[in-house]
């Protein structure tokens, strides 16, 4: 009884995070790239990439309902080491109730110099992106990956959720280099995830 009454609540937790999604992806198709959140899998997976043992903060993008921000903080990482940026208000202020102690900002990523504030120079280990990029041009895309390279040390990681088959930012040997990291099919939609490193 007690365990159909835990699995009924993981359940029901999971379809109202669903709803809460649809409605903000209603609300602003521009701003949520998928039509369902992110499977617990596929955050698993991009939170694979950070360092907890570096001693530098992590930078999230797009964290919507949580689900990659929850794997960030499973990964090792104290919730004051979290910086994680949401563009949506709504979205932001479910974060704010569920998750205690991240530093989450109501800001555009686009737009980091200002959104980050006094966190402006901080230097961050690695950054987890789920900001839709593929409804962006594509020179806002370049521009917001090498902004990211910028404020992480040299070799380490930009990882970016996609759904289409090729990278969404156009490949620049000369400034950063990019890896196809995974395909998650146990995502809706199936996932891509890439990594972006900065060349020297």
């Amino acid at each position: 009884m007690r365990l159909h009454l835990k699995v009924k609540e993981k359940f029901g937790r999971k379809f109202d995070e669903e709803i809460r999604f649809f409605k903000g992806w209603m609300h602003n198709t521009r701003a949520v790239g998928a039509i369902l959140p992110t499977s617990s899998i596929t955050a698993r997976r991009m939170a694979s990439i950070i360092n907890p043992s570096s001693g530098l903060p992590v930078l999230e993008l797009g964290p919507g309902t949580g689900v990659i921000t929850k794997a960030i903080l499973e990964r090792g990482i104290a919730p004051e080491k979290l910086v994680s940026v949401e563009y949506s208000t709504e979205f932001f202020n479910h974060l704010k109730a569920r998750f205690d102690g991240v530093q989450f900002i109501n800001g555009d990523a686009f737009d980091l110099s200002r959104t980050l504030g006094p966190l402006a120079d901080q230097q961050f280990d690695s950054v987890v992106s789920a900001v839709p990029l593929l409804n962006f041009p594509m020179h806002r895309r370049v521009e917001l990956i090498e902004d990211l390279l910028s404020r992480i040390p040299v070799g380490r990681p930009v990882v970016q959720i996609s759904y289409g088959p090729l990278s969404p930012v156009v490949a620049m040997p000369d400034r950063y280099r990019i890896q196809h990291f995974d395909f998650v099919v146990r995502n809706i939609p199936p996932a891509q995830l890439w990594i972006y490193r900065k060349t020297h």
